[in-house]
């Protein structure tokens, strides 16, 4: 595969495949290969107001969700920059700084102009005048895919509003939407505090609405095929297909489509699982593992609720019984600790002291109180975070501390298993220390 090439596995379409249907049917990615799957995009011709409630309406009669890992009805983001006299921003958030996710990667390498109708749309329905397109600055392949889009849609005259290719840097909090609007400002891609979610975000008090690729993907089909549509698979509470990442111990990691509910275990089945599986890591870096007796639990937000875990970044990463819990755990912990923003003190010194107690569990060094020292750190970074980025690390090892119970007391009785060297499953970029500064 080349990187250039989506990274998506083929033999997990679904039973009705949507947001990866052209790839799946032409095996193109071009503007051509993408009309004669969807045909044209619906815009009106010139501004309408009626149109633009109308796209609006139908995307919460659809019960769309955001798929950026947060899960806010997309509707209310769209109707809160709707009230005021200014004209938004929309950008497109492809920054998918998540390592264990692809999607974003596949959406813009497979099928771009889903994405760019998408945005299109919701820049109309908004009043928007401009659009960017976010996407790291380690992301040379994807950014390029855009731009060769963006190209055969002007040559096709299918643009109507200026959109811009960024490059922020890629750093795991870049993708925070808060992080990304200040970017986008001028500043550092940092985090900003928000009490709630819904506290507006704006650049020199212009509104700016952030939408993730596959958002916009899968708003491009509802304004083509109605809500109904929409609604015809996955569960009333949480209608539509979603694109999930598999990887682990299966013949065919990559990117999916599934409908919401599907249980955990058919997706592992359908990528092929090759051998036991002593947990399954969910929802991404700041997720949660899942121990493998609960496998059969539908992937869908409420299901995924009573078993403490969520949809999160999309991610569902398998790990074998012939591996460690506790070193995968560390090795992820040591990257989360280093790609924070370092804007407090959480992040700063409890991360790091995380991260190095969960080091030491895993080389399995004599330290009787190293369990009890790293459940009492979790309790002191909890809640008091600029950002969610370090609430989101002592999920992960509060949820890795219960699913690996046992091989946590053997290795602080320093006897580790015997998967505590092997080759590691979960993927983790080189340090963030090789990147100090990146953040403009």
């Amino acid at each position: 595969m080349t990187t250039t090439e989506p990274q998506v596995a083929a033999s997990l379409r679904p039973r009705a495949s949507r947001v990866l249907a052209a790839w799946h049917e032409t095996g193109r990615s071009d503007i051509d290969g993408h009309l004669a799957t969807h045909g044209s995009m619906p815009l009106p011709r010139r501004r309408d107001g009626a149109w633009a409630d109308r796209l609006v309406e139908d995307v919460g009669a659809a019960g769309l969700t955001g798929r950026g890992g947060a899960g806010f009805p997309t509707a209310r983001k769209l109707q809160s920059v709707r009230s005021g006299h200014r004209h938004p921003l929309l950008a497109v958030n492809a920054m998918e700084g998540e390592p264990a996710s692809h999607k974003d990667r596949a959406l813009l390498s497979g099928v771009p102009h889903l994405v760019l109708d998408g945005a299109e749309l919701v820049a109309t329905a908004i009043g928007a005048r401009e659009i960017a397109v976010c996407v790291a600055d380690d992301r040379n392949d994807s950014a390029k895919c855009v731009r060769t889009a963006l190209s055969e849609r002007a040559r096709a005259g299918l643009s109507r509003l200026p959109t811009r290719v960024m490059r922020p840097p890629g750093r795991y909090v870049t993708g925070e939407e808060s992080a990304l609007v200040a970017w986008l400002a001028g500043g550092a891609a940092h985090p900003q505090f928000r009490a709630t979610k819904g506290t507006p975000l704006t650049i020199r008090r212009q509104p700016v609405l952030v939408q993730s690729a596959e958002t916009l993907a899968h708003i491009a089909l509802i304004a083509r095929h109605g809500p109904e549509w929409f609604r015809s698979v996955g569960p009333p509470d949480a209608p539509g297909t979603c694109l999930v990442t598999v990887s682990g111990p299966v013949a065919n990691p990559g990117v999916c489509e599934v409908e919401l509910g599907t249980p955990m275990a058919t997706i592992l089945e359908r990528a092929g699982i090759t051998a036991p599986v002593s947990a399954l890591l969910v929802g991404g870096y700041g997720g949660t593992w899942l121990r493998s007796g609960l496998l059969h639990t539908p992937y869908a937000p409420g299901p995924l609720k009573t078993v403490a875990c969520a949809v999160g970044a999309g991610v569902l990463a398998a790990i074998p019984t012939s591996s460690c819990g506790v070193s995968e755990t560390a090795r992820v912990a040591t990257y989360m600790a280093n790609e924070s923003a370092g804007q407090c003190g959480p992040c700063v010194f409890g991360l790091h002291a995380v991260a190095q107690d969960l080091v030491q569990l895993a080389r399995g060094e004599n330290d009787s109180q190293a369990l009890n020292r790293l459940t009492l750190r979790l309790g002191t970074v909890e809640g008091r975070g600029a950002c969610g980025h370090p609430d989101g690390v002592v999920r992960l090892v509060r949820s890795a501390l219960s699913v690996f119970a046992g091989d946590f007391a053997d290795h602080a009785r320093h006897r580790p298993c015997t998967g505590w060297n092997h080759r590691p499953i979960l993927p983790v970029p080189p340090s963030a220390a090789t990147a100090v500064g990146r953040w403009r």
